[in-house]
């Protein structure tokens, strides 16, 4: 659409289609019986995760507050509590994420579902994208391939063994790039995942990543049968991540140490060091029960299902 800078970025036409998908993706939770919650978009503690960066909202005569890039913290309070499965579909803020494929604010679908395994969420997340996704989209079946399978394929390395010095030189890097990642190899995974083995995933095709490192399990468990694992994936289509899924984590000491190492990383790096969630930690501590979850970006989906590689169409406005 052209006109003035008030004008919205997209027709009548996109926001129907826009609205029509978001009401298939409720129905397919309402015929799995997953109940429907709506949790705060602001909150007086954010992620500490050093590779998500939050957004802070001033308000008068109280902390600082956060606006939540993802609902997971509470939404594992809900289960906590005692709530069945559960999925919401929300706007959630990232910073230092705009681009072709990134917005700073964008529409988030998560989920959890009590006792299910990897193989079972990792399903799930592929019905709600088969069932979302164009059907000309894709071509064939879902494609499963672990994390070192894929790195191996890609690169002819092992991810668990490869020193820094042959991941840098797997990622061709210069003196700036060495410099700036150092001795970080998740880092350097990340930086191969996405710039080299990703490559080789079918554009017309999902494939589900799974298995990743321990150093990388976030708050997902590690792998019951290899500790060196985390119960994590990923699923994308061609080269797009659209999805992040867990077996959840539900040892409150285990987190509480992982939150205490991302502080340390976080003020080794010179990024702002956020309180841990005490609320998340007493959740855990309550009892949240086996569960795993997923996350989708809504905005992405529905950047393929248009035909375009640019999400910025995908919305009525975008920020200048």
């Amino acid at each position: 659409m052209t006109g003035g800078a008030w004008q919205p970025d997209s027709d009548p036409g996109v926001a129907a289609r826009r609205a029509e998908l978001l009401q298939n993706a409720q129905r397919f939770f309402r015929d799995r019986n997953i109940l429907a919650v709506d949790t705060p978009a602001l909150s007086a503690r954010t992620v500490t995760d050093p590779n998500i960066a939050s957004i802070t909202a001033v308000a008068a005569h109280r902390p600082t507050l956060y606006l939540q890039t993802s609902p997971e913290h509470f939404m594992k309070r809900l289960l906590a509590a005692g709530y069945p499965d559960i999925y919401q579909i929300c706007k959630v803020f990232r910073d230092g994420e705009h681009g072709r494929n990134h917005l700073t604010e964008f529409t988030m679908i998560e989920w959890y579902r009590l006792k299910f395994g990897l193989q079972e969420i990792m399903q799930d997340a592929i019905d709600l994208v088969t069932t979302l996704l164009a059907r000309e989209r894709i071509s064939a079946d879902a494609r499963f391939i672990s994390y070192a399978e894929a790195f191996q394929s890609a690169l002819s390395i092992n991810p668990s063994t490869a020193d820094i010095e042959l991941l840098a030189k797997s990622a061709r890097a210069d003196t700036n790039l060495k410099n700036a990642l150092g001795e970080d190899r998740d880092a350097w995974l990340d930086l191969l995942l996405a710039s080299k083995v990703t490559d080789g995933f079918a554009s017309d095709r999902l494939t589900v990543l799974h298995h990743y490192p321990a150093s990388q399990a976030a708050l997902s468990r590690h792998c019951p049968e290899n500790k060196g694992l985390a119960d994590r994936f990923e699923l994308f289509y061609g080269k797009v991540e659209l999805a992040n899924g867990y077996v959840e984590l539900t040892d409150a000491d285990e987190q509480l140490n992982r939150c205490k190492l991302d502080q340390q990383l976080r003020g080794g790096q010179g990024l702002p060091v956020p309180e841990i969630d005490e609320n998340l930690i007493a959740a855990l501590r309550a009892g949240l029960p086996p569960c795993a979850g997923v996350a989708v970006g809504f905005d992405r989906l529905f950047m393929i299902n248009e035909g375009t590689d640019n999400i910025q169409s995908t919305s009525s406005f975008t920020l200048a």
